[in-house]
Formats: structure tokens, C-alpha cells, sequence
């Protein structure tokens, strides 16, 4: 499912940017010997993560309350991820090279578990996000395919992450999370719907005539009738963006006139 591949993509690549940065400051102030502890940190984030998105969609298969629950708590999990992006973003980089001087400013021990616990929130907080979406989306799709989905995304993640400690400017990282936070953004909106249908299959929405909005809301999802377009819009609009970024660049004297 593309929604598994944007996500993990977007997630690690966030991720990886961290570490990227967190490497070159400890490098530039003499603390190497902390890489261990910023790898210690990443490696407990990453097992950690795994062993929640496990445990979600095992037990997210039970029920359609908990089913719902997961696609809600996804829901606000992707729109807070969009929002603190959009708000720090550009100032991610200096954010990290802050708590880790605040962090490597102790003594030893404190030093290197500081910098383990950086690494553990940090990369953690990304890990959450993609495990908990993974989970929700866990009854849609086989464990194969989600597997198949999560390693490609992070793949591609590693990927433009390389590319950018290698070419730096060449990368357009505002424009990957711009393109990847409209798609999320829809998918949210998705999910949220969702999240409805199965709180009114399970007949947990107060005051409401659950069997009637659970029927509603039918259509809705991602293949059925109206949801399908919804699922075209994740595909669609991304891509406009895209193209229309690239062709604004190549082109800017026509993208002045269409702008006037």
C-alpha cells in the first residue's frame, strides 16, 4: 500500500536527517567516542518501535473499537507530524545541535546516557508515528505486503538520505516533506473516516444511530465507491505538486505568468 510507503519513507528519512546531524556535530566537537551511545539510542528506538507496531496490530485485529482507536490515534499522530514540520522544520537541524550541546555540556556517564536518551526520543517519536500507522492499516493488508511497503519506503529513505550527506543542496528536502505532507495530509482525512466506520460498527458513538452511520460511511472507505477517488486524490495531488515544482523551476517565466 503506498500510504505504508510514504509514510515510512517521510518517517525515516526524518529519522535518518537526525542522525546525519547529530554525526556531524559530535564529529565537529570532538565527541566521537558518543556515536556509540547515538547508536545505542537509535537501535533501542528502532526495536522499541517494531515491538509496539507488533503488539498494535496483534491486538488491533480483535475488535473494531481497537481498530478504530488505532486509526484515530494515527490520524492526529500524522496531522501532529505535518504541523511541527511545517512550524520547525527549518530550524530542525539547529534544534538538534542544541539538546546535544545540552547534552554533551556533563559529565561522561551523564554524557553518554544523554545523548542515548536523545537518540531513543528523537529517532523513538518517528518510530511511533510509522508503527502505530502500520498497525492501523495491519487488517487491510497482509503482513507481507506491509513488510514489502515499510522496507521499500525506508529503503528509499536511505536512499535520498545519501544523497543528500553526498550532494547536500542538490536534494530538495522542502519540497520531498511539501510533497509527502499532502499526500499525509489526505491520508489522514482517510483515516479519520475510517476511524468513524469502525467506532460505529462497534456501536461506540454515543447519541448517534450507529447502524445507519456505520452504513454511511460504507461508501467511504478506500474501496468503495467515493473512498476509491479519495484514493486517487493520495496519488494525484502529490504528483501535481511534484510536477508542477519541477516545471516552475525549469521554466519560470511561464510559472511568473500563470502566477499573475
Amino acid at each position: 500500500m503506498l500510504a505504508i510507503f510514504m509514510t515510512t519513507f517521510r518517517e525515516g528519512l526524518e529519522a535518518l536527517l537526525i542522525i546525519s546531524v547529530a554525526l556531524a556535530f559530535l564529529g565537529k566537537t570532538g565527541n566521537r567516542s558518543l556515536t556509540t551511545a547515538l547508536f545505542a539510542g537509535t537501535g533501542t528506538a528502532i526495536l522499541g518501535s517494531a515491538a509496539l507496531g507488533v503488539y498494535l496490530a496483534r491486538h488491533g485485529a480483535f475488535s473494531s473499537l481497537w481498530e478504530g482507536w488505532l486509526a484515530l490515534v494515527a490520524c492526529a499522530l500524522i496531522v501532529g507530524c505535518i504541523i511541527h514540520m511545517q512550524r520547525h522544520g527549518k530550524q530542525m537541524a539547529r534544534q538538534i545541535r542544541d539538546e546535544l550541546a545540552k547534552a554533551t555540556n556533563r559529565r561522561p556517564l551523564f554524557m553518554w546516557g544523554s545523548v542515548f536518551l536523545f537518540a531513543v526520543f528523537m529517532v523513538g517519536r518517528e518510530g511511533v508515528e510509522a508503527a502505530t500507522l502500520i498497525a492501523a492499516l495491519s487488517g487491510m493488508e497482509t503482513g507481507r505486503q506491509l513488510a514489502i511497503w515499510a522496507t521499500a519506503g525506508v529503503g528509499a529513505a536511505i536512499g535520498v538520505a545519501g544523497l543528500w550527506s553526498r550532494y547536500g543542496q542538490r536534494v530538495n528536502l522542502s519540497l520531498l516533506f511539501a510533497v509527502t505532507g499532502v499526500f499525509l495530509g489526505l491520508f489522514a482525512v482517510q483515516l479519520g473516516i475510517y476511524a468513524f466506520h469502525e467506532f460505529s460498527e462497534a456501536g461506540a458513538l454515543p447519541g448517534l444511530d450507529n447502524t445507519f452511520w456505520h452504513n454511511a460511511t460504507e461508501p467511504y472507505g478506500p474501496g468503495g465507491e467515493y473512498g476509491v477517488w479519495l484514493t486517487y486524490a493520495l496519488v494525484l495531488a502529490p504528483a501535481s505538486l511534484l510536477i508542477g515544482a519541477v516545471l516552475s523551476r525549469r521554466y519560470p517565466a511561464i510559472a511568473a505568468k500563470s502566477a499573475s
